[in-house]
């Protein structure tokens, strides 16, 4: 059954045409179609070709947003020992060994980012089947499987966010806030792009970027330039 389109979102379709836009056009105008009764999110929706059955051509990194995500992000820690105090004392919103992977196995789940020690691994995996579906499950490569919780802490409490590919090849991310100016935007779209070009799986064949549409949260999709993203200089950006 096809989802019925609100007579909002059909207006505001009617501002957007179907061609690429470049950079900070297509910024302008998610700001101008977001206008929902919330503050929106800045969204982002990355094509690539790549297919992530492959373990060659898989996508799963972390971007640093220069301008920040715009989001109090509440983070858990699970360590043992100093290691609960020093992650308190850092900042982190919870922390704990045994007892914290207890609450989380009942359903706990008050945190937006979990990072664990990599000596408390091996009792965390027991928490894949729960964690892993809302994209909260440590890993390595995502920068929450660490000893320095002083840093990772800090970095994702100023904007650092992880994401990945899905298996259709695509990358669904915020990059900020709808409210943020169209300068900030860029600057966070621009490290993002940069990230992933850096990130670029070792198996990828032919075209890398397909397409790039960006949209706040309730708001129409708005196709990007990739060519004139990537050629923009961040000092252009900023």
């Amino acid at each position: 059954m096809q989802k019925k389109v609100s007579r909002r979102l059909q207006e505001l379709r009617k501002k957007v045409e179907e061609r690429p836009y470049e950079p900070k056009e297509a910024l302008q105008l998610l700001k101008e179609t977001a206008t929902a009764k919330f503050p929106e999110a800045a969204e982002a929706h990355i094509r690539l070709g790549i297919d992530p059955k492959y373990t060659d051509q898989q996508l799963r990194t972390t971007v640093a947003l220069p301008k920040g995500t715009g989001q109090t992000i509440r983070i858990a820690i699970i360590a043992k020992g100093e290691k609960v105090k020093e992650a308190l004392e850092a900042g982190a919103d919870l922390a704990g060994s045994e007892e914290l992977i207890e609450q989380i196995s009942k359903g706990m789940m008050d945190f937006d980012r979990l990072i664990a020690t990599p000596d408390m691994m091996p009792q965390v995996a027991k928490l894949g089947r729960l964690l892993g579906p809302r994209g909260l499950m440590p890993s390595p490569k995502g920068g929450t499987v660490t000893f320095d919780l002083n840093q990772a802490i800090n970095e994702f409490k100023a904007g650092k966010l992880e994401f990945r590919a899905d298996r259709t090849g695509i990358v669904h991310i915020m990059f900020g806030k709808a409210s943020f100016s169209v300068e900030d935007l860029l600057i966070n779209l621009k490290a993002l792009q940069e990230c992933i070009d850096r990130n670029r799986p070792s198996g990828t064949k032919g075209r890398y970027w397909r397409t790039i549409f960006v949209s706040a949260t309730m708001g129409p999709s708005i196709q990007i330039e990739v060519n004139s993203l990537q050629d923009m200089k961040l000092t252009e950006a900023a």
